[in-house]
């Protein structure tokens, strides 16, 4: 395998660990109400390089899902559709921190 199939492999590999990882950290972000927009930024500023085409559709089936809740607010000149997790989304949170503590565990036995 030359370096840019490895390359390759690596930048696939990391995505699917990252799409993981996506909802467990925005149903953690949203324990306050934000618009979308808002957990843009904050995902970004803590490093998840997202972009709007990642997010708004993942924020869609978390409400279809039942496990935020969502509002439009009319705020100074537009709208804006604020997001925050509900009990669904909060007992999924909880059991996704636990089975992520639990798997990271398992992989910390295994890498070292």
């Amino acid at each position: 395998m030359d370096t840019e199939e490895q390359q390759r492999l690596f930048k696939r590999t990391i995505q699917e660990m990252r799409r993981g990882n996506l909802v467990l950290a925005v149903l953690a972000l949203l324990h306050e109400r934000k618009y979308g927009y808002e957990l843009l930024k904050e995902m970004n500023t803590l490093g998840f390089g997202l972009t709007q085409d990642t997010l708004y559709p993942m924020l869609r089936r978390l409400d279809e899902q039942k496990l935020i809740d969502s509002e439009w607010v009319v705020e100074t000149t537009r709208p804006r559709k604020y997001y925050c997790i509900n009990r669904n989304g909060e007992v999924l949170l909880e059991n996704l921190k636990s089975e992520w503590k639990n798997q990271m565990e398992r992989l910390e036995r295994v890498i070292k």
